[in-house]
């Protein structure tokens, strides 16, 4: 029993260990129980599932607030609103990503699910990478503002540009190494088919070209999530389990979005604001002290508040129509 009380990165092994618990859990319940047939999932579905995943999220940050302490509590409800935001870009990607490989809705499900252990784990690695860097050189802390404020006005001058899953070049490398094949066969990432000489040879699917797809765009958006969460503390334990939390309802707000993304079209303006205020949060904390997370939460979810409602109602005359 003393093992669950050693410390691990600053918390009880026990305390890992729930937290492990819940997100085998929910994985198991998602692709077990409720996903077992594969079947297409409906709008309403996804719309009940992400409100459990979130329930759970909160949930896990309230019990975080008793069993640790207020000032991680309060940081993790601050770093999961950042990291949920912050995915509703891949959710614009996801959509491009499925569109380009012709994925029908039935097997979309199967492609995010395996993308999402992919995810745990790449979290992980970057996330441990961070902490180091940020314990034993504190300025790295300004280098992430940097790169936030950066890459906040980069997405201000690209929002209205979509970028192309199809161009990017592990992909190509990809087909130069592994054939591929011109259709999709039912859930199936790669098959056995005979080549020239009439020898069998495994050759990949669009259906797992997509996942490779999701699995590099995640690694793009890591690269602004997981600095960003490190704006707002260094504490590895409320990182990692702010990202993952977020990171696991991603599914079901993908599935509940998907049919009206056109309608948050102005959401990535919000996006880039809110890159550029974490990283100037950190030059900021500097000059005037450490902004208290209560700010930070609120000017969050104001910004992202105010471009969904400006979204709405700039595209209200498209909604119109699609009556």
């Amino acid at each position: 029993m003393d093992f669950l009380n050693t410390s691990f990165l600053g918390y009880a092994v026990w305390l890992w260990l729930v937290f492990g618990g819940v997100v085998v859990t929910l994985l198991a319940l998602d692709l077990g129980v409720l996903h077992r047939e594969g079947s297409e999932i409906s709008v309403s579905e996804s719309l009940w599932l992400s409100a459990g995943y979130i329930a759970v999220a909160v949930a896990f940050g309230g019990w975080l607030w008793w069993q640790v302490g207020a000032q991680q509590g309060m940081d993790y409800f601050t770093a999961y609103a950042v990291e949920k935001s912050l995915s509703l870009d891949n959710v614009f990607v996801i959509s491009l990503v499925f569109t380009a490989f012709a994925v029908p809705r039935v097997l979309q499900h199967r492609v995010l699910f395996w993308g999402i252990l992919g995810v745990i784990v790449l979290r992980a690695l970057l996330i441990g990478a961070g902490a180091t860097l940020v314990q034993e050189f504190h300025w790295v802390l300004y280098l992430f503002a940097a790169f936030l404020i950066y890459t906040g006005i980069k997405m201000l001058w690209a929002a209205d540009h979509a970028p192309d899953p199809m161009r990017n070049p592990v992909l190509r490398l990809i087909r130069r190494v592994v054939p591929v094949t011109e259709r999709l066969h039912g859930k199936a990432f790669w098959v056995k088919q005979p080549d020239a000489s009439g020898r069998m040879r495994r050759i990949v699917t669009p259906l797992f070209m997509a996942l490779v797809t999701v699995e590099l765009a995640d690694l793009v958006f890591a690269v602004d999530s997981v600095p960003a969460v490190f704006a707002v503390t260094s504490d590895p334990f409320v990182v990692y389990t702010s990202n993952i939390f977020a990171i696991l309802g991603l599914r079901a707000l993908y599935f509940a979005l998907a049919a009206i993304l056109h309608r948050f079209a102005y959401l990535k303006y919000a996006l880039a604001l809110v890159l550029v205020f974490i990283g100037g949060k950190i030059i900021a904390a500097e000059l005037v002290g450490k902004i208290p997370s209560a700010i930070s939460l609120s000017v969050t979810f104001g910004l992202l508040g105010a471009g969904v409602l400006f979204s709405l109602w700039k595209t209200r005359g498209e909604a119109a129509q699609a009556r």
